[in-house]
């Protein structure tokens, strides 16, 4: 993948707790990006159709009828950019797809600041700020690439319907304090076996996922309310705001409070 390319966005939208969308598909005539914070929809187009959630990152070519329908209330941005170097057919056939990036940390952390510039742009000092984050997007996935050349891509068409199915379980259940162990016994599985399998589907463990979830809902009740940290737990499928805080400030490297002064919009 010609991850080294140098891109130019045409406009950026931020859509929050989408519940469906309004055309059951929609051709672009430029390269298209679906990242998704929150919630799963389904796509087809072209030779690609699965699942898209939480860490996914969905590339349309121009021209390409992309269908699509929500499972749960979808968060996501869309991104229209032109690549500054010309690209060539077979090139542009590696650049589609669904890519799942394994560093939420630094994804969560790339969404943020997009959000922060603006939720609905196409101005093009705006959209200058915009393009260095979307590169910071292709370079994180030119490492998913790299990862995934000996791993083998995840397979858009057939995936583990098992691991389809613990994946929307963690999604619906992510905010109430349940454990893996009864995800496993749901899906008649071991706890190990749950695990194997959806580090191999989705390239994480199922804990890194479902803290995945929980913190990035964290992050957006931090910026979007006024709620005290105890109740923002309980959202968050955590017992109390102390254990909050301390997955937060682990994962995160600073406190519930100390974020919230320093990103509310």
């Amino acid at each position: 993948m010609r991850m080294n390319w140098s891109v130019r966005p045409v406009s950026y939208l931020y859509w929050e707790q989408k519940k469906q969308f309004l055309l059951e598909h929609d051709t672009y005539p430029v390269w298209t990006i679906f990242a998704v914070e929150q919630g799963q929809f389904v796509y087809r187009f072209g030779e690609h159709e699965g699942e898209g959630g939480f860490g996914d990152i969905i590339v349309c070519p121009p021209g390409t009828a992309f269908y699509r329908r929500t499972l749960t209330p979808l968060t996501f941005h869309f991104i229209q950019f032109v690549w500054e170097a010309e690209v060539e057919p077979e090139e542009a056939a590696t650049l589609g797809g669904r890519w799942a990036v394994r560093d939420v940390e630094r994804l969560r952390s790339t969404y943020r600041y997009m959000r922060s510039i603006g939720r609905g742009i196409q101005e093009e000092p705006m959209l200058g700020r915009i393009k260095h984050l979307l590169e910071d997007v292709w370079r994180l996935l030119e490492i998913e690439r790299s990862n995934t050349a000996e791993e083998g891509h995840v397979d858009e068409k057939s995936p583990d319907p098992t691991m389809q199915q613990a994946r929307q379980w963690m999604v619906e259940h992510a905010g109430t304090p349940v454990t893996l162990q009864e995800l496993a016994v749901t899906l008649n599985i071991t706890p190990v076996q749950l695990t194997r399998r959806f580090r191999a589907a989705y390239g994480v463990t199922p804990s890194e996922f479902v803290t995945g979830l929980r913190l990035s809902r964290a992050c957006q009740l931090l910026e979007d309310s006024t709620q005290p940290i105890e109740q923002i737990a309980q959202q968050c499928g955590y017992e109390n705001g102390f254990y909050l805080s301390r997955v937060f400030t682990a994962k995160l490297g600073l406190t519930p409070s100390k974020y919230r002064k320093l990103h509310r919009l």
